[in-house]
């Protein structure tokens, strides 16, 4: 805990958190009902790949307040291990279904839902991953920090996505779609390297 800041200010720094977390939860568990009926009716890989990131992040933010329960070195560990391989599975998976999209010159249909929830999710992300950040950064808690950064790119994805069912609409550049997932899979490697290689050790 960051010695700089009172017993009281901690205990409100850290309900914050726990609040960040469980509001990030509930909204990825109705994403991912939105987007797996999205997805299935556009047939899109973005909209796929951000329904997993939606349950990926269900992973990682559940972890976090498990971990926000007892802040203790092996607690920490094993938190941000977890995070680092959720990071992983999204980028293997983004990768692996984009390049099939692309080489088979996949052609997504145009989704309104998947529109409308991402670009709401969008903004909402950008602010609890601010939220978790600075809470993380107050509380010198390394594993909240690093979910924050989940968060993040939980609303970049949402962005990237976002653009890419709008031009494939708009312009019928189908490969906008499989595009935008291996944009995001380049921020998932970078952060699962960040974290095995120390970066953001406890």
């Amino acid at each position: 805990m960051n010695r700089t800041i009172s017993a009281v200010d901690a205990a409100v720094l850290h309900r914050r958190g726990v609040l960040l977390e469980r509001i990030t939860l509930g909204w990825n568990i109705v994403g991912v009902i939105v987007l797996a009926i999205a997805a299935s009716s556009a047939s899109s890989v973005a909209l796929a790949g951000f329904g997993l990131d939606s349950l990926i992040e269900i992973g990682a933010s559940g972890v976090v307040l498990w971990e926000l329960a007892g802040t203790d070195d092996a607690r920490r560990r094993a938190a941000l291990r977890f995070i680092g391989v959720t990071f992983v599975v999204l980028a293997v998976y983004l990768v692996a279904q984009s390049a099939v999209a692309l080489a088979t010159q996949h052609h997504a249909r145009h989704s309104p839902a998947g529109v409308a929830w991402t670009a709401v999710t969008a903004g909402a992300m950008f602010v609890l991953a601010t939220g978790k950040s600075r809470t993380g950064r107050a509380l010198d808690d390394p594993v909240l920090t690093t979910e924050g950064r989940v968060t993040m790119i939980d609303g970049i994805l949402a962005t990237a996505v976002l653009a890419g069912i709008t031009l494939n609409a708009a312009f019928g550049w189908w490969w906008a779609d499989p595009a935008a997932g291996l944009v995001i899979a380049c921020y998932a490697a970078r952060e699962a390297h960040h974290i095995f290689t120390g970066h953001d050790a406890a």
